[in-house]
């Protein structure tokens, strides 16, 4: 059974920087694409960033791109979001998520998820 958990959400000021972890069940990461996502109030969930092992390619939402980066160890079942120049807009529940399909990670329909983390920059 996939399980993913996230931490390192919180409180900063516009313009610092978090750190969001996301640590999955044994092997987890050897066989399924890992992929952050973000939920503010009234607002749709949206994938923030992804990350196809093989070769590293990435995806980054337009809003996010420059500011944020996604990386993990696969071998470690570790995935990781460096977000710098945080601006309000950014508050929101983030989720790590995977899925052994990289089209699902990137539709927005992975089918595992963890629990969320708050993130609340304040202006």
């Amino acid at each position: 059974q996939v399980q993913l958990v996230e931490s390192g959400g919180g409180v900063v000021q516009a313009g610092g920087s978090l750190r969001l972890s996301c640590a999955a069940s044994a092997r987890t990461f050897s066989t399924h694409y890992p992929g952050w996502f973000r939920q503010a109030p009234g607002k749709e969930r949206e994938l923030v960033a992804a990350l196809y092992w093989a070769g590293g390619s990435t995806y980054y939402a337009n809003s996010v791109k420059g500011r944020f980066t996604i990386s993990g160890d696969s071998a470690k079942n570790l995935v990781y979001l460096q977000m710098n120049s945080l601006k309000p807009e950014d508050t929101a529940v983030y989720y790590c998520a995977a899925d052994a399909a990289w089209s699902l990670v990137r539709s927005g329909t992975p089918g595992y998820w963890g629990q969320g983390t708050q993130v609340t920059v304040s202006s």
